[in-house]
């Protein structure tokens, strides 16, 4: 079972959570900080956008290749040893971007980023989810992305200025080595469980692992999880973390204002994530509803800004940015589900099967959008078209799984089993007589 849903966490839980939330912080400035180092990259290592486009595919196929085995990890050897390598893997790959001046090994460097990325988010949703009880684990995720927001504004306008002051290598090096130097307070000050002494139990091996990996992936509530997370955040990923500075040059805008519009996509989810984090938690029926609405939100807004005669206006792409960034509070429902559906003792696996699906869209939206950036000639209209036909795959099948898990919440509720969400059958639901349809 997971953690209880009643009870009080203590100071000391809330003291480690924040020294984690702080690890997620670096971990997502190291992340994006290359959504305004774009253009310096291109010219220090002489590359095209297609090229460019593959700094962050890496990077982020890294991160979404490890998530799985992050939860393992995770739930093997605990979060405290693994957000400790995570930090020292971040400060590596920042200190050799730092140095780098040839194209492979600009890519080794977002590589090692990237794996010491994957090894974070996972880690810190584990330690919310032993060291609190079950009601808040929405709101205190809400806090945590909140938290790494902070990273993601430290990498917008004041990075820019940093980039455009001491310059490439001493503004990278130095973000490293304050990583590293971190990873000594993380391994002080972060505990793995409330409890002192802590429970020793015996690792598990690895058919026991694989099997855990499997259940969680064969669990409906956490393929649900995957597909809302995969179409609710990697809009917004894409446009911070690569191409959103370049497509707002290409609007008019100069790169000091188009860094400065993508402070809107941090603001925006730093407070509308505690929002949406508490809905949730006190009314968990909200929370597809919520996901359908933005998914449909989503596709409208793309609609309108790809069809618009020539260069978008600022005050038309501020509130469509500002609606993109609440898809990163909407994918933490994925979380939710993988929480609410899964014992604790597969809770990191299963939350690292649900981190996957952001960041495989992420990755097959960044490169598709540079590779038509270089087929038509820097069309950004016609590129941009790949975040839609994504957007609306991830759209389906989040559907296709939301009508199977809602199945297989009716098949638990006839067994008299307690379920996390009281349901009630409509029209488009599976047939009643069809409830092992949920399991398929």
């Amino acid at each position: 079972m997971p953690a209880p849903t009643t009870g009080r966490a203590t100071r000391r839980s809330w003291f480690i959570w924040l020294t984690a939330a702080a690890v997620y912080l670096l971990a997502v400035f190291h992340r994006t900080s290359f959504g305004v180092a774009g253009l310096e990259a291109a010219e220090r290592f002489g590359v095209g956008a297609a090229a460019l486009g593959t700094f962050t595919v890496l990077q982020v196929g890294v991160y979404a290749a490890m998530q799985i085995p992050t939860g393992v990890l995770v739930d093997r050897f605990g979060p405290r040893k693994v957000l400790s390598f995570a930090l020292l893997f971040l400060g590596l790959g920042q200190v050799l971007l730092a140095v780098a001046t040839s194209y492979p090994l600009g890519l080794l460097a977002r590589a090692v980023l990237g794996f010491g990325d994957a090894l974070t988010f996972v880690s810190v949703l584990r330690l919310i989810a032993a060291h609190f009880p079950g009601r808040q684990y929405s709101v205190v995720t809400s806090f945590t992305t909140a938290i790494g927001y902070l990273g993601n504004l430290a990498a917008t306008v004041p990075l820019t200025f940093l980039l455009a002051g001491p310059g490439w290598t001493p503004t990278f090096l130095g973000a490293g080595l304050v990583t590293v130097v971190y990873a000594v307070v993380a391994i002080w000050r972060i505990r793995d469980n409330p409890v002192t002494p802590p429970v020793t139990v015996a690792p598990p091996g690895r058919r026991v692992l694989a099997g855990r990996v499997l259940e969680a992936w064969r669990t409906p509530g956490t393929r649900l999880g995957f597909w809302v997370h995969f179409a609710t955040m990697f809009g917004a990923n894409v446009l911070s973390m690569l191409w959103g500075v370049p497509f707002l040059v290409d609007q008019g805008m100069s790169q000091a204002g188009a860094s400065a519009m993508l402070t809107v996509f941090v603001f925006t989810s730093m407070f509308g994530g505690p929002v949406v984090g508490n809905l949730i938690g006190r009314r968990p029926a909200v929370r597809m509803p919520l996901v359908v609405g933005f998914l449909a939100g989503a596709v409208l807004i793309w609609a309108v800004l790809l069809a618009w005669p020539g260069s978008v206006p600022a005050p038309v792409l501020a509130p469509a940015f500002a609606f993109f960034a609440l898809g990163g509070p909407a994918s933490m429902i994925g979380f939710a589900l993988a929480r609410d559906y899964n014992p604790l003792s597969r809770v990191g696996t299963a939350t690292g099967v649900v981190n996957v699906g952001g960041f495989v869209a992420t990755t097959i939206a960044a490169l598709s959008v540079g590779v038509l950036l270089e087929l038509t000639g820097g069309n950004f209209r016609i590129a941009l078209l790949s975040i839609v036909a994504v957007l609306l795959v991830g759209s389906f099948r989040t559907l296709v799984w939301w009508r199977r898990a809602r199945a297989e919440l009716f098949a638990a509720q006839a067994r008299g089993e307690q379920v996390p969400v009281q349901v009630r059958r409509r029209r488009w639901d599976a047939p009643e007589r069809q409830p092992a349809a949920a399991a398929a």
